[in-house]
């Protein structure tokens, strides 16, 4: 059997806030945008050249949903960017404004920083160490 994580979803406030974000900040690659209804869309982003797991913006649809946007893990880090070049995406990341909650550390599992996506969620840049 072989199987792999596919999709994270996301909870946004907004489809096109969100999608602004990704892509003109982080540089994701907008890869779906496809209306569903009125009010909800599938939307799928990945980082550039990416093979694995994309996240689904999902825009929240309940009081209770919406609740949760910017804290999906409880106040950890929810999601893990890999890059093979730390301080070439820590530099652009600073330069489109994006904040960082901690600085660079080297740790014995790569170099690390923690950002704040546009609501808040915690994420690491991390460049694992080499074996």
């Amino acid at each position: 059997m072989q199987q792999h994580l596919a999709l994270v979803t996301l909870l946004v406030e907004e489809y096109d806030e969100a999608i602004a974000f990704y892509t003109e900040k982080l540089h994701f690659s907008l890869l779906e945008d496809t209306p569903l209804s009125e009010t909800k869309r599938w939307i799928v982003v990945a980082p550039p050249n990416s093979t694995g797991c994309s996240l689904l913006l999902a825009k929240a649809a309940t009081e209770q949903q919406a609740a949760y946007i910017g804290n999906q893990t409880g106040g950890r880090v929810f999601l893990f960017l890999y890059t093979d070049n730390f301080w070439r995406d820590y530099h652009q990341m600073k330069s489109n404004q994006i904040q960082f909650v901690r600085e660079p550390k080297e740790e014995p599992y790569g170099i690390v920083a923690v950002f704040e996506d546009l609501y808040g969620n915690l994420w690491d840049l991390l460049e694992p160490a080499t074996k």
